[in-house]
Formats: C-alpha cells, structure tokens, sequence
C-alpha cells in the first residue's frame, strides 16, 4: 500500500529526477496535516460502531423503503451487510485518510465491486449515500473534537468512493 510521499517519490524516481520544489512543498503539506490526519483515524477507531449507526439511522429516515419488505435492506441478513459494507468503506476511507491517496482505494475497494454488486442485485444509489453520509458524521465528529479545516480533506477518500461507484452505476434487479 503506497501513501502520498512514496507516490510522489515514485513519480520522481520513474523521471529520475530529483526533487524540486513542488514535489517538498507536497512533502511539506503532508507532513504539516500528519497529526490531524491521525486525530481523524483515531477518532474513527474509537466511535467506528456509533459512526456507522449514525450514517445509517439517517439513510434509513431518507430512504425509509430500503428497510420496508421489498427494500434491499429488508430482512436481518440484508440490513447486516449493509452495516458490513459502510463499516468496509468508513475502514478504507480510514486508510486513504493516513495515506493521504485515495487511489489505493481504486485496488482494495472499487476494482471488482462492480461485478460483485451486479452478482448480489445491489444498488449503488443508496451505497453511494450511505458513504457521503458516513462522511458527514465525521466531519461533523471531527469539527466537535476541535479538528478544524479538514472538511475538504477528510471527505477526499469518502468522495472518491462516490464517485467511483456511481461510475459503474449498479441497478438492483
């Protein structure tokens, strides 16, 4: 797993180049965010379960059909990897976080979810939500813990999921 300096290296070592001052003006960046970045993640390890509930309790009174029967949230094994599945996105958007890359979520979450959700009948519209809303709880979790100004940069890894799963534009069957 790469992370924003290793990436950035890589790019230089592949020009062989060295580093000039946009490349240690990045460097600079990331390492100025290290500990906000980590406030985040610990702060996500610590209420993962209540971030989760959270993000979900407000899909659910959005979308109040996806839990009524016919809805693909309905019954307990559905509605249980529904849960799963935001606890594997807020996971990996935890990753990204520290990283401060949000391509290697492309290799560990959206390469391949497409054809696994095509296969299960999962729709991505309602994914889609459940991951901006998950981000919504962070940041709102962030802003009351006093980490200020990284709305942007907090909801990067949460948007690039987004994005990536409303480009394959999964329909339920």
């Amino acid at each position: 797993m790469r992370d924003a300096i290793t990436g950035l290296i890589g790019r230089y070592d592949q020009l062989g180049r060295y580093l000039d001052r946009d490349a240690v003006d990045r460097m600079n960046g990331y390492y100025s965010q290290a500990s906000a970045r980590l406030a985040v993640v610990e702060l996500i390890n610590r209420e993962a379960a209540e971030i989760v509930r959270e993000a979900a309790q407000r899909l659910w009174l959005a979308d109040p059909e996806l839990i009524l029967p016919g809805g693909n949230a309905y019954t307990t094994r559905r509605l249980s990897a529904c849960l799963r599945d935001m606890d594997y996105f807020l996971r990996y958007a935890s990753y990204a976080l520290v990283a401060d890359d949000v391509t290697m979520l492309n290799e560990r979450v959206l390469n391949g979810l497409d054809d696994t959700y095509k296969s299960l009948g999962v729709p991505t519209g309602p994914t889609v939500r459940s991951i901006a809303l998950l981000a919504d709880v962070v940041c709102e979790k962030a802003s009351e813990t006093g980490i200020d100004g990284g709305d942007l940069w907090i909801r990067q890894p949460f948007d690039h999921l987004c994005r990536g799963l409303a480009a394959n534009d999964v329909r339920a069957r």
